[in-house]
């Protein structure tokens, strides 16, 4: 026999924790390769543990709810065959990311695009946004599995979740009845072995009342409260300082409306105004690389590649960053398939863990809800955010052959939060003068 060590698995390069949040297998019990072993949390995502190897659990080091460094052993896996050395679980799958920055930046009326609903099929959520991890996702679909009837499975992991262990079951009960894919009935939900499973969806815990009527004391979930965290710790962590400029946004609305149904039937892509602003933030960043940087100690780290980090809304109502790597390298199709993606992706809750890590730079939208600037919260370690407010039709002074004229324009504040401790006020004018000149300077003849 054999022993396995078991080690906490990296979830990304600034996470360096993460807390046990159930131990779906206890000691003694056997395990396949690819199973799950337990569940884990961090401040970015939840997931699922799978094991490297088939053999028994013979030792669990760490209780439920224990904050585990990334790299220690968490388990002892005894095998038959030869040992091997300590290994982390050979994937991870997310479960329901949870990092927080300001408001969605998808579109300013986001939509699922044909070609997002193509990249992943179907969006696994249900009637009431139940998750499905890719693993049982995969099954499924491998198995011709509806998305009614994964509704109608019962899940024995957290929060009423489907497991790997929990489909085969139903594969197997399904090809024991001689259904086939296309007719066979929903397998009725089986009784849970204890306390009935909680909401599927996350949900603010039950309201407290207190003896006076007139309020009610909410107590914040896990995601909530690593969100304030994130917060807090930036604001603490760095001296904001935002500054503002108004830009004239008018010959990208008017190219935009003119192409959009163009763009769509040759591309099978949306095209929304959140690419065209990356667009000119990478530009910008190419100008000013300082501003893509962040602070280790008296050290400033300037990062090379240029990652930028766009705020996407989570069907629980959290919000979270996914990333668009190397987007100085993409043209303005390119961006929009990103952007499209990972929205849609963000939304369905199938975002991979490193698709919300090793951003550089990030960019909100507050326009969304129609506010007009805003003041955003650093997104840590970067050292700077960009906040888009919504467009508005103004009365404004243009300039032209035959003087100032008053002509109404589509106008749009643009709002730069960055870190005074190592932006200081020309660098981060400028940067941000420098956005707004990319996005006035936007070639409305463009082809597409």
């Amino acid at each position: 026999m054999a022993q396995v060590e078991l080690i906490m698995p990296k979830m990304g390069e600034s996470i360096m924790e993460a807390t046990i949040l159930k131990w779906v297998k206890q000691v003694g019990d056997t395990v396949e390769e690819d199973e799950t072993i337990l569940e884990i949390a961090t401040d970015k995502v939840d997931s699922e543990v799978p094991s490297p190897v088939s053999g028994t659990i013979k030792e669990i080091r760490f209780p439920e709810d224990e904050t585990v460094e990334i790299g220690k052993v968490i388990a002892i896996i005894e095998t038959e065959g030869e040992g091997v050395a300590p290994q982390p679980s050979p994937s991870v799958k997310e479960e329901a990311p949870a990092e927080e920055m300001a408001e969605e930046v998808a579109s300013p009326q986001p939509e699922p695009t044909p070609a997002a609903a193509e990249a992943a099929p179907a969006a696994r959520t249900g009637s009431g946004n139940r998750f499905y991890s890719p693993l049982v996702r995969t099954i499924a679909d491998k198995e011709q599995i509806s998305l009614q009837e994964l509704d109608q499975i019962e899940g024995s992991g957290q929060q009423g979740r489907v497991t790997k262990k929990d489909i085969l079951a139903y594969v197997e009960q399904r090809k024991s009845q001689g259904s086939s894919p296309a007719t066979a009935p929903a397998a009725p939900r089986k009784e849970a072995p204890s306390a009935p499973q909680p909401p599927r969806q996350p949900a603010a815990a039950p309201a407290v009342h207190s003896s006076d009527d007139n309020v009610e004391i909410i107590e914040m979930d896990r995601m909530r409260r690593l969100i304030a965290d994130h917060m807090v710790n930036s604001k603490q962590t760095s001296p904001h300082v935002t500054s503002f400029v108004e830009v004239d946004v008018t010959d990208i609305v008017n190219w935009r409306n003119r192409v959009k149904k163009a763009f769509q039937e040759k591309h099978g892509e949306k095209i929304t105004f959140t690419p065209i602003f990356m667009e000119a933030v990478a530009k910008a960043i190419c100008d000013f690389p300082m501003i893509n940087a962040s602070v280790d100690g008296s050290q400033i780290i300037r990062k090379k590649q240029v990652n930028l980090g766009m705020a996407a809304a989570l069907p629980s109502g959290n919000l979270i960053v996914p990333v668009i790597k190397n987007a100085d390298q993409l043209n303005l199709l390119g961006l929009t398939k990103q952007v499209n993606s990972l929205a849609a992706r963000a939304r369905a809750n199938q975002l991979k863990p490193e698709e919300i890590q090793g951003g550089t730079f990030t960019l909100t939208n507050v326009g969304t809800f129609g506010n007009v600037m805003g003041t955003p919260i650093i997104n840590q370690p970067q050292v700077a955010i960009l906040a888009v407010g919504a467009i508005r039709k103004k009365p404004a002074v243009v300039e032209t052959e035959y003087g100032d004229l008053i002509a109404v324009r589509h106008m749009m504040f643009l709002s730069l939060s960055y870190d005074h401790r190592v932006v200081d006020g020309f660098l981060g004018g400028s940067f941000l003068r420098r956005v707004g000149d990319y996005l006035e300077a936007f070639d409305a003849d463009q082809r597409i």
